[in-house]
């Protein structure tokens, strides 16, 4: 009795694992063709939040590829479909080519001109730098600066507690994460740590359950903890531009919550969605969003973060050699 309970149990086994395995498609065009669009149509996390009609995506490209067009030609228009999904997540890679969609940052103006903070007034010429992190005092010594450009740049504590220690009596803090285009996600909350007396609830994540374009599992937390030995509780000002994206966004979402903090400049440019990757059967890689992130209030930050107040860069001041962004949060957060 117990072998045929057993093997009835394998047989059922085999039987799901059919079902739910994906049907394999040819290295063809088509083949490859059908393969991006299915994984898209099961695991791209914002089809119906931005409103895609894939389904019709699918009959206006699908007429377009021939099994005879050359990998360039077929690179070509799967990069194309996946433009229509206005993600800055999603790329099409292959051994000659990496497909992008750069509209999320070159649409808006960039609200942020290198040579402004290299000038005397902000970072001037004798600027400390160590680990990416960039920092002087400005505004009469009165505050600190801190630009930061990559959050592919490893810090430690130790780093931030002498940055800490230059800047101890300074009033205020700014941090400038303009044109950062991100890196990773537990730099962010590293960074942001120094800014929270104690945990706190700071976004929200869903994952993808099902091949439905809605099917996700309940939100779930994420929390900024309060870091142990280092924490900046004076005013402080984060600058963002549409170029700070993805972990800079996540960063963003994460110093809306601190106390003593306030957000300068443009709205970020989003990249809400924490990114994967699948193959096609020619070998191309596709990374795309399948979990998509909240903020506190369980609001989408695939678009943006909205700052708390909004600037943008005078021309006139410009001209003159300041940063408007740079100038208004110094007003913002210092007493005079």
């Amino acid at each position: 009795m117990k072998k045929i309970v057993l093997s009835l149990l394998f047989i059922s086994f085999v039987v799901q694992s059919c079902i739910n395995e994906p049907t394999m498609e040819k290295n063809d065009p088509k083949g490859n063709f059908e393969a991006l669009w299915k994984i898209i149509d099961t695991k791209y996390c914002y089809l119906d939040y931005k409103h895609i009609r894939w389904d019709s995506i699918h009959s206006v490209y699908a007429a377009r590829v021939d099994n005879d067009m050359s990998n360039m030609a077929l690179f070509d228009l799967l990069g194309s479909m996946l433009a229509e999904l206005q993600d800055g997540h999603v790329n099409l890679y292959s051994n000659f080519n990496t497909s992008r969609n750069w509209k999320w940052f070159t649409e808006y103006p960039s609200n942020f001109d290198t040579d402004l903070i290299y000038n005397e007034r902000y970072l001037g010429a004798n600027y400390f730098s160590v680990s990416g992190l960039k920092y002087a005092k400005i505004a009469n010594g009165k505050v600190g600066y801190i630009y930061f450009g990559d959050f592919s740049n490893r810090f430690s504590d130790t780093n931030m507690y002498n940055i800490f220690s230059y800047f101890i009596n300074c009033e205020a803090l700014i941090i400038d994460v303009r044109n950062n285009g991100g890196g990773y996600l537990d730099l962010a909350e590293q960074f942001a740590s120094y800014f929270f007396k104690e945990k706190t609830l700071t976004a929200y994540i869903q994952h993808k359950e099902g091949n439905g374009h809605s099917d996700f599992s309940k939100p779930v937390a994420i929390y900024t903890p309060g870091h142990k030995t280092l924490q900046w509780q004076r005013p402080v000002a984060v600058l963002t531009n549409r170029m700070s994206y993805s972990a800079t966004n996540a960063f963003v979402v994460r110093m809306k919550m601190a106390n003593h903090a306030i957000i300068v400049g443009d709205q970020t440019g989003g990249g809400g969605g924490l990114p994967m990757s699948s193959e096609l059967p020619n070998g191309w890689m596709v990374r795309l969003s399948q979990s998509p992130m909240f903020d506190a209030d369980m609001q989408q930050t695939e678009w943006g973060i909205t700052p708390d107040v909004p600037v943008v860069l005078n021309i006139a001041l410009r001209a003159n050699g300041m940063d408007s962004i740079i100038e208004s949060a110094i007003s913002l957060i210092t007493k005079n």
